[in-house]
């Protein structure tokens, strides 16, 4: 397990979002090691991988969109594609992720981007206390209850989780 350092930093954009929104005092914690998975995340974390917060961008017809979704789940881009009424849903490559949020794949935060966006936050995530999102590098997580969360990032509740296979 890897331990948390003892000056943690945000992303200075994300840092910058976080005091405009009122919200500076949140526990940010650093890691020696990367915590781009879900998984590395809750491991380093010491919490369980679904209170981990992924910030997923999606290609919507042409559009970025992010959405919230909880470490343990998968998005169905059928259901993002119904939410949104759209003809094309494809994750967003690396390129449009960053141009879109400004951040890397691996350190994506759930609000602080450089471009507005719609955001979708799958319901699932209210099912927790306190969940955990990047804070802008893939080596930075910070611990905030998902309500003002989801509300921070302007997010719409929605159920876009994947649903296990029936198994009759």
């Amino acid at each position: 397990m890897s331990q948390a350092s003892r000056e943690p930093a945000a992303h200075p954009r994300f840092a910058a979002a976080l005091s405009a929104l009122g919200i500076g005092d949140v526990e940010v914690r650093a890691f020696p090691d990367a915590t781009r998975t879900a998984a590395q995340a809750a491991e380093a974390i010491g919490c369980e991988l679904s209170q981990i917060v992924k910030s997923l961008i999606f290609e919507v017809d042409g559009e970025p969109v992010l959405v919230l979704m909880d470490g343990a789940s998968r998005v169905d881009v059928r259901l993002v594609r119904a939410e949104l009424d759209a003809q094309s849903v494809k994750r967003a490559d690396a390129a449009l992720v960053r141009e879109a949020t400004g951040y890397a794949i691996g350190g994506v935060p759930p609000f602080g981007h450089v471009t507005g966006m719609r955001v979708l936050a799958d319901r699932q995530l209210l099912d927790h206390e306190v969940v955990w999102a990047a804070a802008g590098t893939p080596h930075t997580v910070f611990a905030l209850a998902p309500k003002p969360l989801i509300a921070h990032a302007r997010g719409s509740l929605v159920d876009v989780r994947e649903q296990p296979a029936d198994a009759s």
